[in-house]
């Protein structure tokens, strides 16, 4: 496969390199508490536009929903999301900031703006959100890119656009073919995979190891997934988004043909097993780590269907 280049920036806003990843497991319960946010009064919205009627100051971030949505919920900071922020000085009104941003763990946005973090809390995609951001929930030097001295509270609003889960969500299936790797899970998801002491399939073999409810893989539309992948001889990972804390965006005519293969007709949520005999994956040149004539072996994470570049 292809490896997933480090995110450097998130938004148009800051030199700053968002960086880090979280092993987080999703909340049992998620319950939205923005705090004693009546300072959130003295903020007026119309349309794209923000007032703010008098200087806004807090030393604890406060949020509220303007309107709630009714998409998947933000139950962990691995989880990765999407939103279009519009960023205000609370000390002055003036509008420093409106943008969309890339799609990237809520654990990234932790690292320099712990307040976006506060507000994403177990909000639902759909949602709008306007929170009052404490000085001390930005990095100084995230506070100085948007303008800000060390006192300025920000005034944020989120439109929550997507929300990914952090790993497949389906229903565990029984399996029992023989002579097939082995798939533990660590607490966060990350898969392992133990390959048998035995000949490696000469076909394209796909288990569905959880099966997902969500739209169905067609090639149409780019997928997003998490992914491990091993060569059957020596079980050693060559590839593995999840060491690269981000998922990736795949197109099934970008890939080695049983990858697409495995892929084809399963279902957003789903978790496979693909065992990709040389001649559907990096032939008898092999690529990179993978050695030539190589049968490898992935363990997929179904995670969303994302629109098409234009």
């Amino acid at each position: 496969m292809r490896r997933i280049p480090a995110i450097t920036a998130v938004i148009g806003l800051s030199a700053l390199a968002l960086v880090g990843c979280s092993s987080a497991e999703p909340a049992a319960s998620c319950t939205r508490d923005g705090g004693d946010a009546q300072v959130l009064d003295l903020i007026t919205m119309s349309g794209d536009t923000i007032g703010v009627s008098a200087p806004v100051h807090v030393d604890e971030t406060v949020y509220r929903d303007i309107t709630v949505g009714d998409g998947p919920v933000v139950a962990s900071d691995a989880q990765e999301v999407a939103f279009d922020v519009t960023i205000v000085n609370g000390s002055t009104g003036d509008l420093l900031l409106q943008s969309g941003t890339q799609v990237v763990p809520v654990s990234q946005w932790a690292e320099a703006y712990e307040g976006i973090a506060k507000m994403l809390d177990c909000a639902t995609e759909g949602s709008l959100i306007v929170g009052a951001v404490a000085p001390n929930d930005m990095l100084p030097e995230a506070a100085a890119s948007l303008g800000l001295t060390e006192d300025d509270t920000a005034v944020f609003v989120l439109d929550l656009q997507k929300v990914y889960p952090d790993r497949a969500d389906g229903d565990d299936q029984y399996n029992a073919r023989r002579g097939m790797p082995t798939v533990v899970l660590a607490p966060d998801g990350t898969p392992g995979i133990i390959v048998p002491d035995a000949e490696a399939p000469d076909e394209l073999v796909v288990e569905v190891l959880k099966e997902g409810d969500g739209e169905v893989v067609t090639g149409d539309l780019p997928v997003r997934v998490k992914y491990t992948g091993v060569t059957w001889d020596d079980g050693e990972v060559f590839d593995s988004t999840w060491e690269a804390g981000a998922s990736a965006v795949l197109s099934l005519d970008q890939v080695v043909p049983g990858f697409a293969e495995a892929l084809q007709g399963q279902t957003v949520g789903s978790q496979i097993l693909a065992v990709i005999p040389s001649d559907l994956a990096y032939g008898d040149a092999g690529q990179g780590p993978v050695p030539p004539g190589a049968t490898l072996v992935f363990v997929i994470d179904i995670l969303g269907l994302d629109e098409a570049a234009e």
